[in-house]
């Protein structure tokens, strides 16, 4: 039992390391998509263009580390605005379920239902376990012209906001200087 145990921990680690490895890269083009919000609206990434766009993808509608995350982009959703940006939260959850988290917490963004779990892959987010998935908790702050600026792997909830806005600033403010950091 215990060698069974052991195998499923370095299967675990292995395929922890390669996911990590194959993320998208900033300079990429962001892969499009067309997904139904928290009020059945569909949307895709081209609603976004002449925007930035904090696209960020979380595990499972109100639970402790997601609400945390979520509630940072709300609380800063105004810096976010100033900065000529956007959110949108995705996960595999239904449009039911983001309904009621967005309420919940009061959440003034979009939250995106990838029920096939499709998008979540093509940004490679995914977390497959057989039975069970889930998106990673992985963060792609997206130019105006729909080019991945920076990623963020495995987010930290509770700073993902944040590090968005400051990394945001940065970028503009370079941008003004006709720096290009990707």
């Amino acid at each position: 039992m215990a060698w069974l145990f052991i195998i499923v921990v370095l299967d675990l680690v292995v395929w922890f390391y390669l996911s990590r490895r194959d993320s998208l890269a900033p300079g990429q083009q962001a892969p499009d998509f067309e997904l139904a919000d928290q009020n059945g609206d569909l949307h895709s990434l081209t609603d976004f263009r002449g925007k930035w766009l904090a696209l960020y993808f979380y595990p499972k509608d109100d639970t402790p580390g997601c609400a945390r995350q979520a509630c940072g982009f709300r609380d800063d959703l105004h810096k976010l605005k100033v900065l000529d940006a956007e959110v949108v939260g995705i996960s595999i959850d239904t449009v039911d379920s983001h309904a009621h988290f967005a309420k919940k917490f009061d959440l003034p963004f979009l939250l995106l239902a990838d029920t096939t779990a499709e998008t979540v892959a093509r940004y490679r987010s995914l977390l497959n376990l057989g039975v069970v998935k889930f998106a990673r908790r992985n963060t792609f702050l997206i130019d105006p012209l729909g080019t991945i600026a920076k990623v963020y792997i495995s987010a930290n909830a509770a700073r993902n906001a944040a590090e968005i806005v400051s990394d945001l600033e940065r970028l503009k403010i370079n941008e003004v200087n006709g720096i290009k950091e990707y």
